[in-house]
């Protein structure tokens, strides 16, 4: 049986847990901050901000291999974080 998609609110926690690991890893938080063209003080200040928690799940979606590690770091399913991804990126009415 497959886990139902995330509310919305738990997209966003998800995405917080995504954006703390991948700020804390040595390769993917320079990387993540390169390609976002934030800066460390600018990513802490907007970090619940839902462009950017969609931009973290986006980013890992972006590349298999760290979807994939930081899904079994966060010990949940790749599929989840993708589908938090769609939920954080969709309309806010939903």
């Amino acid at each position: 049986m497959s886990q139902p998609s995330p509310s919305l609110d738990q997209a966003e926690v998800l995405a917080l847990r995504a954006l703390a690991h991948v700020a804390g890893d040595e390769s993917l938080g320079p990387r993540f901050l390169e390609l976002s063209g934030m800066d460390a003080a600018g990513l802490r200040a907007q970090a619940g901000n839902a462009d950017v928690l969609a931009a973290v799940l986006g980013f890992l979606a972006g590349h298999e291999a760290d979807l994939l590690a930081v899904a079994e770091a966060l010990d949940v399913k790749p599929a989840v974080l993708a589908e938090a991804a769609q939920r954080l990126a969709g309309p806010i009415w939903e």
